[in-house]
């Protein structure tokens, strides 16, 4: 593969990386605050209404700032502060008893550890030069 390609690679990694973060922050937590509310007390989340517009500017915030590589080890910091609480309390697949229902929140609670995982490896690669990006 042409060596001209990897930075556009990288570039295209981080945006499909990220968009499910900034939409998710954006439509989900903020547009739509009083539907994520009801659906995060449904699910018996502590305090709903504090954290459901905090972790929505968490994760637009950080998806933006590894989306342009700025400030990189911060952006994936909140993306893991975000993910490893919502993980546990959004989709325990432990306390289900419908099959469907736990097939299904057992699938999200393993997306989330593949984006968790994902999100501490752009931590550690925080500090190496990034291509096509804006800052440090």
């Amino acid at each position: 593969m042409p060596a001209e390609l990897y930075p556009w690679m990288h570039l295209v990694g981080r945006i499909l990386f990220t968009l499910i973060f900034v939409v998710s922050g954006l439509t989900g937590h903020i547009f739509n605050m009083k539907g994520s509310v009801a659906y995060a007390e449904m699910k018996g989340a502590p305090a709903p209404k504090i954290f459901v517009p905090v972790t929505g500017i968490m994760i637009a915030v950080g998806g933006a700032m590894v989306l342009l590589g700025w400030h990189r080890f911060i952006g994936a910091g909140l993306l893991v502060l975000f993910l490893v609480p919502v993980s546990y309390y959004m989709h325990a697949f432990w306390k289900v008893t419908d099959p469907m229902m736990k097939a299904n929140e057992r699938a999200h609670f393993m997306k989330n550890m593949s984006m968790l995982g994902a999100a501490l490896m752009i931590a550690f690669y925080a500090g190496d030069p990034w291509p096509l990006s804006v800052g440090p």
